[in-house]
């Protein structure tokens, strides 16, 4: 054996005899025991986010094959929706083109041909990263099988009412140019003016002065006896555009001790109000849309028409003070506000029809399998988190005003709609809307299992374990229980393992402005794939952030020579001594503490006692034995085996190195787990 490990010697070939043996596939006979991997974005690289799911679903799939489970990591990859049109959007306009230049059916094949370039790139990330995944049974989110059952399921949801289209307010992102659901939406805080304006007889705080040419009425709490004589009155107000008149009502949602405690309700352009608006229909009249789909204000803007929302909200506060329509100087105002996820513009909530889906009575479901322990969430405080997405959540927008994706199934003809998957004949047009990506994704356990081999829905439905990170945890795992439950009647997972955040070594988010990201391919090349995913998982904790740096990384990479110069130092050993109990009692209570922390998805601590059992026991005080006769060479041979089945999930490549070397049976990572007695 050479005197220190080269990984780079070992990965690439072991990986290759892995894979060409069938031993990623699940055995016939066993347990079942099933993962379905989080898809990673098909033409995104890895990052260290992905590396750390990688290690955590490996290790419990290399566990319960050695345990003789019958074993499947379902792999596949995401076409994420918006991400990637994103992505490409930002590619065309450096060619100085914009997607408005082609057809849809046009952009939908350039976006196809731009993913395809580089689906290879993640399976290939994930197989150096040592992903013992079935690729034999990889999926994607637009493969034709899966493609056709997420339609089904919009058929069926609509068959059953809990589909409807409507036109409502939602979150809109001007520069993508689409509609979210209320999950997508980053809420961020932001110091903004309060404008303190004259409305007739009222002073009236806002901080949105722009959109007051589409301002339906004025608003009152009902108990505000500031204003009681003024409920349900007409009153007539000076404005920019002349004098016009606004009925006062009044709702429990104005808070009294907010500005002046009098709101102007613009039911288009703020959720609030537009919740107002349909509580008060018979005062309220229709609203009008001041803001358009492109950020800038319409034609009931008058001479304010074409400005985008800054341009115009600066010579409204203007004219406004020039006119003395200005009661006294703006104020700062920090509020939380709303943001595109992808690209970070301020949302603007529009009026917009779209497809929605009736979650209340799929979250009562989804919460009736957490009240039964159907499903069990790891990480403390995550299930109570859970619980309160599923109690809070509203009608799910799944229409997205993008074309790559999977176009949604209605067809109109005049005012008649119809939802199928085929075309009703001549005359009819199909909507041009995509569903949102996580409507697909949520289907995702269902979906994969029933287009892949016979039979694999009915052994390995419902999953064993969903692992992912907890920052998804309302956009997809509560998805998933929706849509599962729902199609199935089961949930889809028995238990949820919720990672943390990667962040650098002084606890800090990695970004690349402050230039702390780690590269985890670039960390495998350089100290090896056992390296990395060691660094990631030891000590780590469901539901909490882990500080990672390279020297960590380094750590790890030393723990690789450690364990490759112990099986040196026992190859040549020729020690003869009398069998040493002591020493086969240690190894069985290590191996029953690894499978006890392994079988509590305590996979931080697992990692950490198997470490430190290894270098710090049998390194340090078994081998020093065995150097004065204390352990013979058969012995010592057993216990480095039973240590590298420990080792194993955790830590792949040098692991089956070193068995390959000194001539053990077989392949390790079919090796029986140690028997723990």
């Amino acid at each position: 054996m050479d005197k220190n490990y080269d990984h780079q010697k070992y990965e690439k070939e072991i990986y290759k005899w892995w894979e060409d043996s069938g031993a990623f596939s699940p055995t016939s006979s066993g347990k079942p025991f099933s993962i379905i991997m989080p898809p990673p974005n098909a033409n995104d690289p890895l990052h260290i986010g992905h590396a750390m799911f990688v290690a955590i679903e490996d290790i419990l799939t290399r566990y319960h094959r050695m345990l003789g489970d019958s074993t499947l990591w379902l792999p596949g990859t995401d076409h994420a929706g918006i991400e990637t049109q994103y992505v490409f959007e930002k590619r065309l306009a450096k060619q100085g083109k914009s997607r408005f230049d082609f057809d849809r059916d046009t952009l939908y094949k350039m976006i196809w041909d731009y993913v395809q370039e580089n689906s290879e790139v993640t399976v290939d990330q994930m197989k150096r990263l040592g992903a013992s995944a079935d690729w034999s049974r990889f999926k994607f989110t637009l493969d034709p099988d899966i493609v056709d059952q997420i339609i089904e399921t919009f058929i069926k949801l609509h068959k059953d009412g809990l589909v409807y289209r409507g036109e409502k307010l939602v979150n809109y992102c001007t520069k993508c140019g689409t509609g979210y659901s209320d999950l997508e939406v980053n809420h961020i805080e932001e110091t903004t003016k309060l404008y303190f304006i004259k409305y007739g007889p009222f002073v009236l705080a806002t901080t949105r002065p722009e959109t007051k040419f589409a301002d339906t009425a004025v608003a009152v709490h009902p108990k505000d006896k500031r204003y009681t004589k003024y409920i349900g009155q007409e009153i007539e107000v000076e404005g920019l555009q002349g004098k016009f008149k606004l009925k006062v009502i009044a709702d429990e949602y104005v808070d009294p001790e907010f500005g002046t405690g009098v709101v102007k309700i613009t039911p288009y352009h703020d959720f609030n109000d537009y919740e107002v608006w349909q509580r008060h229909k018979d005062e309220i009249p229709q609203p009008k849309q001041v803001v358009g789909f492109d950020g800038r204000l319409t034609e009931i803007a008058g001479k304010y028409a074409g400005l985008k929302i800054k341009a115009a909200r600066e010579l409204v506060e203007k004219d406004l003070q020039e006119k003395g329509l200005l009661a006294k100087p703006s104020e700062d105002y920090t509020h939380n506000i709303g943001a595109c996820y992808r690209c970070g513009t301020i949302l603007e909530p529009l009026p917009l029809p779209q497809f929605f889906i009736k979650v209340k009575p799929l979250a009562e479901k989804a919460l009736k399998a957490l009240d039964t322990k159907e499903t069990v969430v790891l990480g403390t405080g995550r299930e109570k988190i859970l619980r309160n997405w599923l109690v809070g959540l509203k009608d799910w927008n799944i229409s997205r005003q993008i074309v790559w994706g999977i176009r949604i199934p209605a067809w109109y003809k005049g005012d008649q709609l119809i939802i199928s998957k085929d075309n009703p004949g001549d005359g009819w047009v199909q909507d041009n809307d995509s569903f949102d990506t996580w409507f697909s994704s949520g289907q995702w356990p269902v979906v994969t299992l029933k287009s892949n081999q016979k039979g694999d829905f009915e052994k390995f439905y419902p999953t064993s374990v969903l692992e992912t990170g907890y920052d998804i945890l309302p956009i997809w795992v509560v998805r998933m229980m929706l849509l599962g439950i729902y199609m199935t009647g089961k949930s889809p997972f028995k238990q949820v393992y919720l990672h943390g955040l990667i962040r650098d070594e002084q606890g800090r988010k990695m970004s690349k402005s402050i230039g702390n990201v780690i590269n985890p391919l670039d960390m495998v090349s350089k100290y090896g794939a056992d390296a990395i995913r060691m660094a990631l998982v030891i000590s780590s904790t469901p539901g909490q952030d882990k500080a990672v740096g390279e020297n960590t990384i380094r750590g790890m990479r030393n723990f690789s020579n450690k364990i490759w110069n112990a099986a040196r130092f026992i190859k040549d050993f020729d020690g003869a001594a009398e069998i040493n109990l002591e020493f086969e009692n240690k190894i069985n209570s290590v191996s029953k503490e690894i499978t006890k922390l392994l079988d509590g998805l305590k996979i931080g601590l697992a990692a950490e006692t198997v470490y430190n059992e290894f270098w710090h026991w049998f390194c340090d005080v078994a081998i020093e034995e065995a150097k004065r006769g204390n352990t013979n060479k058969t012995q010592m041979a057993w216990g480095l085996k039973e240590f590298l089945k420990l080792l194993h999930p955790f830590m792949p490549f040098v692991t089956e190195a070193i068995w390959r070397e000194l001539d053990f049976p077989g392949m390790l990572i079919v090796a029986e787990w140690p028997e723990t007695r």
